[in-house]
């Protein structure tokens, strides 16, 4: 036992040393630094948005004890996430550690991991297990977020913004304490990937408009049995030289159905719009006067 029990803590410390590579200071506030992952080699770092309280003067603490400035790149409160870019000039001819992300589907519950922060010039680790997996939510801030995982384990101060990795020292996700009120998630790869893509390429999360309010509504029996479903949105008002007014909907048409995908609850309707749809003429699917009718709508942007 201690021989095994030595092993695994010596496996763990290089675990740690390796993946610390990818892990970075970040000062963007007033009081406590917190700690930013390696996202390309080039100089972007990912961090949470809620420890970025500054943009202007951002600096970056890296692995190899070098202090950089750092500008924002663009932040996504619903999602808790926020892109550095370190001058590539800054780093000369030093590539960045880009930290490898695992695949959401191979996890466990129990599975140990470790939560590593960079707060100071040297990293720290915390070590627990997988406590809940789950599917898509929605965070408090309306934020669409792919997967439910909570790591039992202290979040030292200065940790937000840093990974869990598992014991290869692949990142599972970027850790936060930001999004619900019991305690720290961490956000995968597949929540953090479209939301990089879309701050490199607008500095923000595009959020789609319709100008509709919207109510849950049932369906009646003929509608509800032709769709395998028995409740759509229906519209409660239609603002004036909006997308959905020039697309004519109207007040009392329900909407059961945006770009092909379900809409059953106004919370449906609120994650079609995020992001893709944005500036895209799509099919909204409505009933009116009892028939199911199609509609092109160009979604606007909030």
């Amino acid at each position: 036992m201690p021989t095994d029990f030595a092993t695994v803590s010596q496996s763990a410390a290089s675990v740690v040393s390796q993946a610390g590579q990818s892990v970075v200071r970040v000062d963007a506030r007033r009081r406590h630094p917190a700690s930013g992952i390696v996202w390309s080699s080039d100089g972007l770092i990912l961090t949470a948005h809620h420890v970025v309280r500054r943009d202007d003067t951002i600096r970056v603490g890296l692995a190899d004890g070098r202090e950089l400035p750092a500008t924002l790149v663009g932040r996504d409160p619903s999602t808790d996430l926020a892109l550095l870019r370190v001058n590539a000039a800054d780093l000369a001819a030093t590539e960045l550690a880009a930290a490898q992300w695992r695949e959401e589907s191979s996890l466990g519950v129990g599975e140990l991991v470790l939560a590593l922060g960079r707060p100071g010039q040297n990293v720290q680790a915390a070590l627990g297990v997988l406590s809940a997996l789950g599917g898509a939510w929605r965070a408090l801030g309306g934020g669409k977020i792919s997967h439910f995982i909570r790591p039992d384990l202290v979040m030292y101060p200065g940790f937000s913004g840093g990974p869990l990795i598992d014991g290869a020292g692949t990142v599972i996700g970027l850790a936060t304490s930001a999004l619900t009120r019991e305690g720290g998630i961490v956000l995968s790869a597949a929540t953090v990937q479209p939301v990089v893509e879309a701050l490199l390429t607008h500095g923000r999360m595009r959020r789609g408009y319709l100008g509709i309010g919207v109510q849950p509504a049932k369906l009646s029996t003929a509608i509800a049995e032709s769709l395998g479903r028995e409740t759509g949105v229906l519209l409660n008002s239609v603002e004036a030289d909006s997308p959905a007014g020039a697309a004519g909907l109207l007040v009392g048409d329900i909407l059961v159905a945006l770009d092909g995908e379900v809409v059953q609850q106004p919370e449906d309707l609120t994650l079609l719009l995020q992001g893709s749809h944005v500036g895209q003429a799509t099919t909204a699917q409505i009933v009116r006067g009892g028939s199911l009718v199609e509609i092109s709508v160009t979604v606007g942007e909030r």
